[in-house]
């Protein structure tokens, strides 16, 4: 047991850092590709010198940059909650996208901006936290057995629906110009964001990315199954509430800011634990994490560069990426009934 220990130690330094790696490449390229097109001399006096002409600064600045960092913010927070939800709730299905938190703080998004509500702009994610919350506890009340993937799935798709013919409905209510809310709401999208988006989600990041580190413990108790994490000392109800809090309060950022992008919250969990080995949230949390920023920048340079000058949101992207895995993973849970 103790021979093992430093190699996969070795192993999860080894990941992190190559992720690492993988994304100051693709966040350079998401620096440098686009109209204009920049050089890496041209992009470093930019980012130290402040020199070139205004309008290259302007682009790189205040719209690719914060861009990119938003993008690597939400996308690691996205991959958090997968693991906090997949890990507390012993369900290898469980995620934002499929127990209606994603669609139920999107239709309180989409109410607040088609109706113009006078609400300020830092109350959106605790709104939008208390859409995720009642759309989540929707599903996890009528599934009851939490732990039952393919019940889970079923019903959680029957109330995302539900929560998103919601959001059509409010956005039908809204101007002609509103339509185009429809691929922020139902696919989520990084265009056009601002350093102000990046100032609406860091509060919560910068909160809920070390709790969730900092719960591994617990998560690890939990995976054990109920009565074994209660003979070791844990409260698991109580335990369970807070993890759920904290990883709807991730994706009600992310959603307040970027709309709904699904799967990364699937994925990122799966394929860390694929990679590493091991179940052990120590070592998944944190390349899940780097993962999380790495697929969802990666999904969003694609969605600009693609099509360009046409840009598709990147929920579609990271759709085609999640969609087939969901359906490899439901078939392994048919296979284990």
């Amino acid at each position: 047991m103790n021979a093992k220990t430093p190699t996969r130690s070795y192993r999860v330094w080894k990941v992190a850092i190559a992720l690492c790696l993988l994304l100051l490449i693709i966040g350079l390229l998401a620096l440098l590709l686009g109209t204009p097109r920049l050089s890496l001399g041209q992009l470093w006096e930019i980012l130290v010198g402040g020199s070139g002409e205004r309008i290259t600064q302007l682009v790189v600045i205040e719209l690719r940059l914060p861009r990119l960092v938003l993008g690597m913010l939400t996308g690691a927070s996205l991959a958090l909650a997968g693991v906090l939800l997949q890990d507390s709730l012993r369900n290898p299905l469980a995620g934002p996208e499929l127990l209606g938190i994603s669609s139920g703080a999107a239709a309180v998004m989409a109410a607040i901006i088609v109706l113009k509500l006078p609400v300020a702009m830092e109350l959106h994610p605790p709104l939008a936290l208390a859409g995720g919350l009642l759309g989540g506890g929707v599903v996890l009340l009528a599934s009851r057995r939490i732990t039952d993937p393919l019940r889970l799935v079923l019903i959680g798709a029957a109330i995302t629906a539900l929560l998103n013919a919601l959001v059509i409905a409010i956005i039908s209510l809204g101007t002609p110009e509103a339509v185009s809310l429809l691929f922020l709401f139902l696919l989520g999208s990084l265009a056009a964001r601002t350093w102000d988006y990046v100032q609406l989600v860091l509060p919560w990041v910068l909160v809920g990315i070390p709790l969730a580190l900092l719960s591994a413990r617990m998560l690890n108790l939990l995976q054990l199954g109920d009565e074994v994490a209660e003979g070791l000392g844990l409260k698991v109800f109580q335990a369970r509430i807070l993890i759920g809090l904290l990883s709807v309060g991730l994706v009600a950022a992310v959603v307040a800011a970027c709309g709904q992008i699904s799967y990364i919250a699937l994925l990122a969990p799966h394929i860390s634990r694929y990679i590493l080995g091991t179940t052990d949230a120590r070592q998944v949390l944190l390349v899940a994490g780097l993962l999380g920023a790495v697929l969802l920048v990666g999904a969003d340079l694609v969605a600009r560069e693609i099509l360009a000058p046409q840009e598709l949101p990147v929920g579609i992207w990271t759709t085609i990426l999640g969609a087939p895995a969901l359906l490899l993973l439901l078939r392994r849970q048919i296979g284990k009934k």
